[in-house]
């Protein structure tokens, strides 16, 4: 028998540790809230699981590219999110993590609180943190120049000289798109270019960008915004400073899935491997967003897979 749909789903819904919910979501971040606006308004009975609601979206200085929204701090977007969501009653046990997930005929969510959560499917949003160089002035400047996102944040500095951090094909390919807006770009990379060739000859095809191999980046300066960034020139064993408006830091992401390490299929960067319709290699258990290998992190994109893999959950509670 199929469920039956509640469009209206105005009901108060706290949170009960003794029931089976039909889905749990792991993460509260846009796919993660995306996901329980959609599970809810199908009408099964959900709860959502976050360290932190919001997730990165909560430390955006500015998003200018999210549809119908031509500017929005981080910050509010997440509070819109959140409103939307709580609209429906949705129970959200905040500050909470998972510690790993048990399969069977239910799923049983370890939590680090000490107790258990059971849910019949269950969806994991629970993103990526970004490599840092992890050198001083990164934290204290991020947001006021230091970046991780050159596909986000680019717009933000045209015209201005802007630097590159690191050699794969993100940062090179981050140099590229930046050359288009940016007045120069100046890509820094410690030790040799890892990119694929095509992109690398593309790039230093371009007359406004400059390559600094060999150069490791020591500490990022400035005032209120960034405006220098020293880096040691290898070869030479000097410190060079170089005038600079931003800092994009391309070195790689960290995907949050050791909880579910020994569970669920990874690839070899340690992302859960979907399918188009969200699906793990382990059956009832779907994932989204950063940390799926799903491409190019953006908050539409996270937000988009959260509303599929909802839909995707509903479907196999029907045929299950």
């Amino acid at each position: 028998m199929g469920l039956e749909f509640d469009l209206s789903v105005k009901k108060k819904n706290t949170f009960d540790y003794d029931k089976v919910y039909d889905l749990a979501i792991i993460g509260g971040g846009p796919g993660g809230l995306s996901a329980a606006l959609y599970a809810k308004r199908k009408g099964i009975d959900i709860v959502l699981v976050s360290g932190t609601i919001g997730g990165q979206v909560s430390d955006t200085s500015s998003v200018e590219n999210y549809l119908g929204i031509e500017s929005m701090s981080g910050e509010e977007m997440v509070k819109a999110f959140k409103k939307h969501v709580e609209s429906y009653d949705v129970p959200m046990l905040d500050s909470i993590r998972v510690n790993s997930i048990e399969q069977g005929k239910e799923k049983i969510l370890m939590l680090d609180n000490g107790k258990k959560l059971k849910s019949k499917t269950v969806i994991i949003g629970t993103g990526s943190l970004n490599r840092k160089l992890g050198v001083p002035g990164e934290d204290k400047y991020y947001g006021k120049g230091v970046t991780y996102c050159a596909i986000c944040d680019g717009p933000l500095f045209t015209d201005m000289d802007v630097m590159v951090a690191g050699g794969g094909n993100s940062a090179v390919e981050a140099a590229i798109d930046l050359s288009k807006t940016a007045s120069s770009v100046k890509l820094v990379q410690r030790s040799v270019l890892r990119a694929d060739q095509v992109l690398i000859d593309r790039m230093e095809s371009l007359d406004n960008v400059e390559l600094y191999i060999g150069h490791q980046i020591k500490e990022v300066k400035g005032d209120n915004l960034v405006s220098a960034v020293v880096a040691k020139n290898k070869e030479t064993g000097e410190d060079v400073t170089f005038e600079t408006s931003a800092l994009f830091v391309e070195i790689g992401y960290i995907p949050n899935t050791k909880f579910v390490e020994d569970l669920i299929e990874l690839n070899d960067a340690n992302e859960i491997v979907i399918n188009d319709r969200n699906e793990t290699s382990e059956k009832g258990i779907f994932a989204i967003g950063d940390a799926t290998t799903v491409p190019y992190k953006q908050i539409i994109i996270a937000a988009s897979e959260g509303a599929k893999a909802a839909l995707s959950a509903v479907d196999y509670l029907n045929k299950n």
